[in-house]
């Protein structure tokens, strides 16, 4: 049983006479009992919790950013009228910070027999699986002076998928793309690997494209025409360690790999090439692999919904064992990983030749831009001090790289809004050069 405020008032009210003008036992008890009587009669007669029907329905996916509503229909199956308060708890991070009260409270009449319709609206602020805890009611007489009170589970789960922010680049870097495949009206074609068709010699033209057995066929001069190399295969491995964790900015190193990720299977799925996915720290924590062109993005975006990081160090030679378990020789394999030196000269560094004697190896990190302003403050002296540390910083990380670009890898620094088209022209250039 749950007493309400208006029982409170009630008692405050008929008690403050009694002791102001006759106090004793004799008037608190005429003025309680009456009380008591109403507060069990109210209820006796509200509709009971135990035996009301819940169901959800509504949306099972949505955005990191945006809303989703999940229905709640609550079935009154009594023959009392339900009046009742209703709490749809979710985890906190479900709503903005101190939205939860509100979103997820509800006021609710159903008639007996009855059913209603209550939509909560979610705006989760995190990424992973949002499964919806109890649903609490507190259901209330006619007189509103107490209520019944329990508990129902009813199962949900909304996935929240990533952002991918950086969807915005994308239709730059396909016009790139059409331009490299020769597919634009431009002045010359793309270059590439992959016999594309014949057309007529023009002055300028590389005598060494000229195709002797068409040109003896016919009365002009015929040129071979090329493209980028398709249905080449292309191999993301996530780096889900202790690095992985660090925030730059608002958001952990991880979100911004998940955006490059992202954009990078986009592109490279128009292009014709195959994407695959591997999470890995201590262990394989997701796997995408042997999907076709128009299902990779979508179960990309699925598999990584709730990747968290996990705080312990990588293993770099069970990352290098899986990543070559899982790609054909002559695999582009992108590694989205850290910079720091420590980790990289005493995990990565050992272990990159077996990668880079079979594979194209892209090497892609989240660089904090805030290193770079404290190489740049001056002033005082904890500028200046703050100067020198941002520039040892900035110097450590561009041996790290250089180090990696001598062991034959393929380098990408970048900060966390610019990592993901930087990723993007990685990948055209590559193509560009004939390496993919």
């Amino acid at each position: 049983m749950a007493l309400t405020g208006r029982t409170a008032l009630l008692a405050a009210l008929g008690s403050l006479p009694v002791g102001i003008l006759a106090p004793s036992w004799t008037g608190m008890l005429a003025v309680n009992a009456p009380l008591s009587l109403a507060i069990l009669c109210d209820y006796a007669l509200a509709a009971p919790v135990r035996t009301l029907q819940f169901t959800r329905s509504g949306d099972t996916t949505v955005r990191l950013g945006q809303t989703a509503e999940v229905q709640l229909t609550v079935t009154n199956p009594s023959r009392r009228r339900l009046r009742a308060h209703l709490r749809d708890a979710w985890p906190p991070s479900s709503w903005p910070t101190g939205k939860d009260r509100t979103a997820s409270r509800h006021a609710v009449t159903v008639p007996a027999g009855e059913r209603r319709r209550l939509t909560t609206f979610l705006r989760p602020t995190r990424r992973g699986d949002r499964r919806a805890a109890r649903v609490t009611v507190r259901s209330f007489g006619p007189l509103g002076l107490a209520a019944r009170q329990g508990s129902h589970v009813v199962p949900w789960t909304v996935r929240v998928l990533p952002p991918f922010t950086s969807r915005k680049h994308l239709p730059s870097r396909l016009a790139r793309l059409r331009e490299l495949d020769g597919r634009t009206s431009a002045l010359t074609r793309g270059e590439g690997t992959e016999f594309d068709s014949l057309r007529d010699y023009v002055p300028g033209d590389d005598t060494r494209s000229i195709d002797w057995r068409a040109t003896a066929r016919q009365s002009a001069v015929a040129v071979r025409t090329w493209r980028p190399e398709r249905d080449r295969h292309i191999l993301v491995v996530l780096d889900t360690g202790r690095t992985s964790a660090g925030r730059v900015g608002d958001v952990p190193r991880l979100d911004a790999a998940l955006d490059a990720t992202l954009l990078l299977t986009a592109l490279a799925t128009r292009a014709g090439d195959r994407v695959d996915l591997l999470a890995y720290d201590r262990g394989l924590r997701a796997r995408v692999q042997g999907r076709s062109t128009g299902e990779a993005l979508a179960a990309m975006v699925n598999a990584l919904a709730p990747i968290e990081p996990a705080l312990v160090e990588t293993d770099a030679r069970g990352l290098c064992a899986a990543a070559l378990a899982h790609a054909p020789r002559g695999s582009l394999i992108v590694l989205l990983t850290g910079l720091d030196a420590t980790p990289v000269e005493e995990g990565l560094l050992p272990v990159l030749p077996r990668l880079t004697q079979r594979h194209t190896v892209l090497v892609a990190s989240v660089a904090d831009p805030h290193i770079t302003k404290m190489a740049t403050a001056r002033g005082t002296v904890d500028a200046v001090y703050e100067a020198a540390a941002g520039a040892k910083a900035q110097a450590m990380r561009i041996r790290t790289a250089d180090t990696l670009r001598r062991h034959g890898a393929v380098v990408v620094d970048a900060a966390p809004d610019d990592l993901a088209p930087a990723l993007a022209d990685a990948y055209l250039a590559l193509k560009r050069e004939g390496r993919l």
